[in-house]
């Protein structure tokens, strides 16, 4: 299997290729046509599309000389005002090589500190002529609300199932993998809209079997299957508490399971329970409570425990 990581082998090279976010496409090709943009801010959850979006925007406005008139960096990597004043301001500065502008595309620019930012608004505003920047953020609240005015903002959602679905059918086809149904929706559950996390998730799996099956999906995350948390909590519901306790402890320990990574699948399979709706609220707490104990530092063997015993209480008519 060839060695290149397939989140840039499938990077969208086109708008036709980005999914889940039509709205957005729709005004970003409007901007590419008429050749001009205003500052863009991308907000939006991790792996739907703003670092792709950016780059396909830089190559239909460019073309084959799109290197010498963009700069990409991570304020990630370099959050300080110093990344400002020198890299950013020095390309900023220099006329492009067209009649046109440049583009700085700034990824995770919430990571920038406020004098950062404030730096960069100034640059920003000193430069509008010459240069326009693309910033890219998971949380808007942490950019500062002068950068904000000077940004048209655009919001990312996470991608829809079909989305989802039809990536990894496509990738599955290049790829010659062979992946049923269930797996395909376990995919979609385990990534939960973020394309990235898929993506990767698919190529570590292909890597042990062309055939993607359930079983090798959890094997590779190293997580439970959710069918196995929901049968330990069903068999407490039962009123069977030792059962389900040392059912809880082999998978635990089978799987190398920290507390924090059950509770977790426990507080999603309680609304598959098949018991009343107030129940699932309450234990639903109960299990906010026990991760809030595990948290700060209470045995978790202990708190499980705890959980567990909730759950019989629940069963008991």
């Amino acid at each position: 299997m060839e060695s290149e990581i397939w989140t840039e082998k499938y990077r969208p090279k086109d708008f036709s290729e980005i999914k889940g976010q039509n709205e957005i496409l729709d005004r970003i090709k409007a901007f590419v046509e008429n050749k001009n943009m205003p500052h863009l801010l991308f907000t939006g959850p991790a792996g739907t599309g703003k670092s792709s979006l950016s780059l396909v925007v830089v190559k239909k406005m460019f073309g084959d000389g799109w290197r010498d008139n963009y700069l990409e960096l991570n304020a990630s990597d370099e959050r300080g005002i110093e990344v400002v004043r020198q890299k950013v301001k020095d390309f900023a500065r220099t006329k492009a090589l067209t009649n046109m502008f440049k583009i700085i595309f700034l990824d995770e620019a919430d990571a920038l500190t406020r004098d950062a930012q404030h730096a960069l608004r100034r640059t920003m505003e000193n430069y509008a002529n010459s240069c326009r920047f693309i910033l890219s953020c998971n949380f808007s609240s942490k950019i500062i609300d002068p950068i904000q005015s000077r940004c048209a903002i655009f919001r990312f959602k996470l991608l829809k199932k079909e989305d989802i679905i039809s990536i990894i059918e496509h990738i599955a086809q290049k790829e010659g993998l062979e992946i049923d149904k269930k797996s395909i929706d376990d995919l979609y559950e385990i990534s939960r809209g973020d394309c990235r996390k898929m993506v990767n998730l698919l190529q570590a799996t292909s890597s042990v079997s062309k055939k993607i099956t359930e079983d090798l999906l959890y094997n590779i995350i190293a997580e439970v299957n959710p069918q196995q948390i929901r049968q330990i909590l069903e068999t407490a519901i039962k009123g069977n508490f030792v059962a389900a306790r040392d059912e809880m402890l082999d998978t635990m320990l089978k799987h190398g399971l920290a507390a924090s990574d059950v509770i977790k699948v426990i507080q999603k399979e309680i609304w598959n329970l098949s018991i009343d709706e107030s129940k699932k609220v309450l234990l639903t707490e109960k299990t906010g409570d026990i991760e809030f104990r595990i948290v700060e530092g209470s045995d978790e063997f202990i708190q499980l425990e705890a959980l567990l015993a909730q759950f019989v209480a629940a069963g008991i008519k």
